[in-house]
C-alpha cells in the first residue's frame, strides 16, 4: 500500500470526526443554556494541591483559597510538596496549607495525587478539588462547586482562564485557546449532556466515585485525561461548571510554551494508546464514543501530518505545485484566524483591555501545536519538568 493511500484512508477518519466535533458543536450551541440553581453550603471539600519547586507561588494559591465564598469548616486545604529543592511546604505552611508527605517515589503529579487520596480517604470528605501551585482561584468557586454537586454533578471542570494574559502575547494565546475550547468544546458538550475535557487544572471529584472507580491510578503524563478517560469507561459524566473559575499562570516565552505543550500532546496521545482498547471494547454509551474520538483524533492527526509531508516531498518537483495558490490559503487562515481570536477576545473578556499582539500571533500559536503532535509520536514524554512560575504580580480574584 502506498503512502497516498494510506494518507487517504487516514485523511477520511479525520474527516468523519471533524464532522461529529462540528456536529456536536452546533447542535450544542443551538441547546437552551440551563445553570446550576444555587444550593446551601453543605459540601466537604479536601483541596488538594501537588507542588514540586514552588514556593514563589504557593502561598498566593493558598491565599485565594483562604478568602472563599464558603464556611471554611466545610473544606482544608492539602499541599504534596515533592522532588522539591526549595522551600515550597514552608511557604505552603505558612500561607495556612496542611502538608502531605508522599512515602513513595514522584516522577509525575498523578503519582503525588494517588499518595494524597490514599492519605486522605475515609476521613469524612465528601469530594476533592484538584488545582495546580500556580493557579489562583475566584472567590465563588467553591460555592459553584458545590452547586454542581448539589444538582447531580458526580465529577466538576471549571473554567479555566489565563493569569496573566496581558503579560506577553504568548501568555495572551494560551487565554484565547482556552476561551475557543470552551466555546466550542465545553459548551456544546454541557448542553448536550457529554463529558467536558477534563484537562490541565481546576476540578473536582466526588469521594464515592474514586471509590467506584478503584481510587486514582494514572500513570501517564496526563493524568488529567486519563482520569476523564477512566470515567467515560465508568458511565461517569464530566459536569462543565463555567461560573467555577480557575486562573493560570502561563508561560510567556514561546520556547517555554513548546516544552509544555509538546508534555502535553504526548501525554494525549499516551492516554489514547492505553485507553482505546478499552474504549473499543466497551458497550457503547455517548460519553464511551465521545471520548473514544477525541482520543482517536489525537492519534490520527499527527500521523496524517506526517504522511501529508512525506507525500508532499515526493511530489514537490512536479510542475502542478502552485506557490501562489499555497501563499493565498496561508493568509486566509492567518486572516480567519485573526478574526476568531478577536471574537473571543470580546466574548470571554468583554470589559478588559485587548492584547493585540496575542491576537495577530495567535494563528501562529494554533499552528505550532501540529509540529509538537508530530514530534510527541517520536518522542515519549514520561517525567514532568519544572514550568517557571511567579512572574506575574496580578491576583485578579474577584
Amino acid at each position: 500500500m502506498s503512502v497516498s493511500e494510506v494518507l487517504a484512508g487516514v485523511s477520511l477518519l479525520l474527516k468523519c470526526t471533524v464532522f461529529y466535533f462540528a456536529f456536536v458543536a452546533v447542535t450544542g450551541l443551538l441547546r437552551k443554556k440551563s445553570k446550576c440553581p444555587s444550593a446551601l453550603p453543605t459540601t466537604r471539600f479536601a483541596v488538594v494541591i501537588a507542588a514540586r519547586n514552588e514556593e514563589a507561588v504557593i502561598g498566593r494559591l493558598v491565599k485565594s483559597l483562604a478568602a472563599q465564598d464558603y464556611p471554611r469548616e466545610l473544606f482544608d486545604v492539602f499541599v504534596i510538596p515533592n522532588n522539591c529543592a526549595d522551600d515550597t511546604a514552608g511557604a505552603a505552611f505558612r500561607a495556612g496549607a496542611e502538608i502531605l508527605l508522599c512515602e513513595e517515589p514522584v516522577r509525575q503529579k498523578g503519582d503525588a495525587l494517588r499518595q494524597a487520596f490514599g492519605q486522605l480517604n475515609g476521613k469524612g470528605y465528601d469530594a476533592y478539588l484538584v488545582f495546580d501551585a500556580d493557579n489562583v482561584v475566584d472567590r465563588q468557586y467553591l460555592q459553584k462547586t458545590n452547586d454542581a454537586f448539589c444538582a447531580g454533578a458526580q465529577v466538576v471542570k471549571g473554567r479555566q482562564m489565563a493569569l496573566n494574559p496581558r503579560q506577553s502575547w504568548v501568555a495572551g494565546c494560551y487565554d484565547l485557546y482556552f476561551a475557543g475550547f470552551d466555546l466550542l468544546f465545553n459548551l456544546p458538550r454541557a448542553r448536550g449532556n457529554l463529558s467536558a475535557k477534563l484537562v490541565g487544572t481546576g476540578f473536582a471529584v466526588r469521594a464515592d466515585v474514586l471509590e467506584q472507580i478503584g481510587g486514582w491510578n494514572t500513570s501517564t503524563i496526563a493524568e488529567d485525561a486519563e482520569f476523564a478517560a477512566q470515567c467515560a469507561l465508568a458511565g461517569i459524566r464530566v459536569c462543565w461548571t463555567p461560573e467555577a473559575i480557575t486562573y493560570d499562570e502561563q508561560p510567556c516565552s514561546f520556547v517555554t510554551s513548546i516544552y509544555q505543550r509538546k508534555r502535553w500532546c504526548s501525554g494525549v496521545i499516551q492516554v489514547g494508546r492505553k485507553m482505546l482498547p478499552s474504549l473499543v471494547h466497551a458497550p457503547h454509551s455517548p460519553l464511551r464514543r465521545d471520548i473514544l474520538l477525541f482520543l482517536l483524533t489525537a492519534q490520527l492527526q499527527p500521523v496524517s501530518v506526517l504522511l501529508l509531508c512525506i507525500s508532499g516531498l515526493c511530489t514537490l518537483s512536479e510542475a502542478d505545485f502552485h506557490s501562489m495558490e499555497l501563499m493565498g490559503s496561508l493568509a486566509l487562515y492567518w486572516l480567519g484566524g485573526v478574526v476568531f481570536a478577536v471574537v473571543l477576545q470580546r466574548i470571554s473578556r468583554p470589559a478588559d483591555r485587548r492584547n493585540t499582539w496575542a491576537a495577530l500571533l495567535f494563528p501562529l500559536f494554533m499552528a505550532s501545536w501540529v509540529p509538537l503532535q508530530v514530534l510527541a509520536l517520536f518522542r515519549k514524554t514520561t517525567d514532568w519538568q519544572v514550568i517557571p512560575h511567579g512572574a506575574n504580580k496580578e491576583i485578579p480574584v474577584s
